[in-house]
């Protein structure tokens, strides 16, 4: 308030009060409009809704190169660190190449196991990252590790997983498993199916992200699990002394574990699988998992094995990871007829 005697402007404790009420208030109100606008603005993202393709002739598909078949590999002359990624369990990086090109590099244990898995995914028709992995690669200005991140050629890291971010396809959020639009599907139902096949028991959202692109003509939405390093491991069961029994990338842990435990009456499948989300597996059908099995059955032991050796297992780990494989989908195949009538 203005002091007639002094002629300055002083300020009561009822003026602060009222200035910092009014503050208040007016951070209140533009909090409230930003919201508003946040939400207005978070338009869904448009796009005919894709999860699976027919493959055609499963037994031609190339399992070597998968998905990354015709993209141009990183240029290695020079692969620089733009970003360390946030989140997950292996350490990541957003990376340029020589040839200016993004890629999202990943090291570490998981690297391998997610490799092989979106192989396998692609091969029976499912939308899947673009990916492919190198023995050995050099990121410029990678932060330190953990003391266990095998290396190689001095200050190169072992078995490197990149990711490919092309120009064209934007990263539209990410979708749920319990709310899609192919909720019920055969195909969902499949893919279902696929995850405990492979023991990705890191079932989440937060795994998932829709790619916005174009195909002939037309703007599509592929839903695409991003994240499947936690697979071809045990998925665990009663803890042993209080430890976790689960584990990512573990060809003999993977081969020991059980799968498929029986049919109930009503035609439902019984999955031994004790990872996040285990009731979700509990409505698969037998005509579904069949479905996704015959598909699998198609593959012949040389392109499973090529599913591996594109991940660089070394030849005693690809034998047993495609003999466990193999007997899954034998199992799938083989699954006994309900007793009760079908759906």
């Amino acid at each position: 308030m203005f002091t007639p005697t002094t002629g300055r402007f002083t300020r009561t404790k009822t003026g602060t009060l009222a200035v910092a009420l009014a503050a208040a208030l007016l951070c209140v109100a533009q909090g409230g409009e930003a919201r508003a606008k946040s939400k207005k603005d978070k338009t869904p993202p448009r796009g005919v809704p894709v999860l699976w393709r027919d493959p055609g002739a499963v037994s031609a598909r190339d399992t070597f190169t998968g998905p990354a078949s015709g993209v141009t590999r990183a240029s290695l002359r020079r692969v620089t660190v733009i970003k360390t990624e946030e989140g997950g369990y292996s350490p990541k990086f957003r990376v340029r190449d020589a040839a200016g090109r993004t890629w999202v590099a990943k090291v570490g244990k998981e690297a391998q196991s997610e490799t092989a898995a979106v192989r396998l995914l692609w091969a029976v028709g499912y939308a899947t990252e673009i990916n492919y992995l190198l023995p050995c690669a050099h990121l410029r200005g990678a932060a330190k590790l953990p003391k266990d991140t095998e290396r190689c050629e001095g200050d190169g890291f072992t078995n490197v997983r990149f990711e490919a971010r092309p120009a064209g396809v934007k990263r539209a959020g990410e979708w749920k498993w319990d709310k899609n639009p192919f909720t019920g599907t055969r195909e969902f139902q499949g893919l279902k199916t696929l995850m405990v096949l492979i023991n990705n028991w890191d079932v989440k959202d937060s795994n998932n992200v829709l790619l916005q692109t174009r195909r002939g003509g037309r703007s599509e939405l592929d839903y695409v699990i991003s994240d499947l390093g936690a697979t071809f491991g045990k998925t665990g069961g009663l803890p042993v002394f209080w430890r976790i029994t689960r584990s990512r990338n573990d060809p003999e842990g993977f081969s020991h574990d059980r799968f498929v435990e029986g049919v109930r009456d009503d035609g439902r499948v019984n999955f031994e699988f004790q990872g996040k989300k285990s009731g979700m597996f509990d409505d698969v059908r037998v005509e579904d998992a069949r479905w996704i099995g015959s598909l699998l059955a198609q593959l012949s032991d040389l392109q499973l094995y090529n599913v591996f050796r594109a991940a660089n297992y070394t030849p005693e780990e690809r034998h047993v990871l495609v003999s466990a494989v193999r007997g899954r989908i034998n199992q799938l195949v083989n699954l006994p007829r309900a007793r009760s009538a079908g759906r």
